[in-house]
């Protein structure tokens, strides 16, 4: 993972003994939040290096660090159809056929066994209670042979989980507090992710990094951090330091930038005008900053960028490798939005949507509709050349590496 620039080591110790409750505790002194909003104002201002309009990465891809003997050990004794397994994080009814899972019991079990998955998302459906979601995703740790991230859109505002199911801290809208600075950005990330660690989940779908920059768009709107895109860079950049003080693992979305559309993915395809140097010098501040904070995932957008690609996103190798992975020089998980929108599956099949995506680059494949059909499409891929065991691997890598790094792994 790349090391933390925008915020010092100290001010993130020094934020985690004030900030991160969501009540009481002595303020931070003034002086101290003034320096720390403008050391980030000033590195989110900086402007993106001057590129021609096609993709020219300057470095090569960063590669997953394979020196890490357990990594590497737990890798050697995988099966193929575990490590692709590994790359899939999937909703507990897709995998069990349960309808609205909220117990993990021997169905769940045997559904691990045969499908070995990298993650769970549960959405509202499977939360009752405190000790019940407890209670679940401790059993559904225990089938699994490498420990699994649970995770769950828990944004604040309209999007949530836990917050209007089980009572957690209440966080409004991020756009709410968009003129409170990088101290309040901090401590709503810190308190949503304590609440999510102390329940058992490990990583959160958040947070937002689009910019509301069109009145129209409402898809994102008030779940953005701000309609402008440098003090989005600066706020955002503060709430992955916070949700990794909270304990959960990070997911930057919608990459290249969703806030500046009309239509919503959830329903259809989605299509992107700007040029690229558009992107560069407004969209993609929001997103440097954030892999900067070490973010540990991107999302990707269901997006159609046509200036870049006539093919959505998650299947642009122009967009997750030449840009994400090489130009921004991002060497974590990259991870799809939800592969059950209408953006894929009006027009692409389960397998063709898992292998075109990792052939681009993508290391995790988000709640595809028949899990079972990507695995064993990644899995023929693999057997007939189409795509090499080794590329499988790196990805592989990466999510144990990722799972290391937040504790999940040992």
């Amino acid at each position: 993972m790349q090391k933390r620039v925008l915020i010092g080591l100290t001010s993130a110790l020094i934020l985690l003994l004030t900030a991160c409750s969501a009540k009481g505790g002595t303020p931070m002194d003034s002086e101290s939040s003034r320096d720390r909003s403008a050391s980030l104002s000033a590195a989110a201002s900086t402007s993106p290096p001057t590129r021609e309009a096609s993709i020219n990465p300057a470095s090569s891809e960063p590669s997953p660090d394979s020196a890490d003997p357990t990594l590497q050990s737990i890798l050697s004794q995988m099966t193929l159809h575990e490590k692709v397994c590994q790359m899939l994080v999937v909703t507990p009814e897709s995998i069990t056929g349960v309808e609205a899972v909220t117990a993990a019991g021997d169905t769940t079990k045997k559904a691990l066994q045969a499908m070995p998955v990298g993650g769970i998302l549960y959405s509202k459906p499977n939360l009752r209670s405190k000790e019940q979601v407890k209670t679940m995703l401790q059993n559904t740790q225990s089938y699994s042979a490498i420990p699994l991230m649970f995770t769950c859109d828990e944004e604040g505002g309209r999007v949530n989980r836990l917050m209007s199911t089980l009572s957690t801290t209440m966080i409004g809208p991020m756009l709410d507090y968009k003129d409170q600075g990088a101290e309040t950005a901090y401590k709503n990330a810190c308190t949503i992710a304590s609440d999510m660690s102390a329940l058992g989940f490990n990583a959160d779908m958040a947070p937002v990094a689009d910019v509301w920059s069109n009145p129209e768009n409402t898809v994102i709107g008030d779940r953005a951090y701000s309609n402008d895109f440098q003090q989005a860079a600066v706020l955002v950049a503060s709430a992955v330091e916070g949700f990794h003080a909270g304990g959960v693992a990070t997911a930057l979305k919608h990459f290249p930038g969703h806030g500046d559309t009309s239509e919503d993915s959830h329903y259809g395809a989605v299509f992107i005008t700007k040029t690229l140097e558009e992107i560069r010098e407004k969209e993609l501040l929001p997103f440097r900053a954030g892999i900067q904070a070490d973010s540990d995932m991107v999302m990707i957008g269901h997006l159609i960028l046509s200036d870049i690609d006539d093919q959505p996103a998650p299947f642009s190798h122009k967009i997750v490798t030449e840009l994400l992975r090489q130009e921004l020089g991002f060497d974590g998980v990259i991870i799809t939005d939800g592969l059950q929108m209408k953006a894929m599956t009006d027009f692409y099949s389960d397998g063709g949507i898992a292998c075109s995506a990792v052939k681009a680059g993508v290391d995790m494949l988000l709640c595809p509709a028949d899990p079972e059909e990507a695995a064993a499409a990644l899995e023929d891929a693999v057997k007939n050349g189409d795509l090499t065991e080794s590329r499988i691997e790196e990805s592989v890598l990466r999510i144990l590496k990722m799972k290391k790094e937040r504790g999940m792994i040992p």
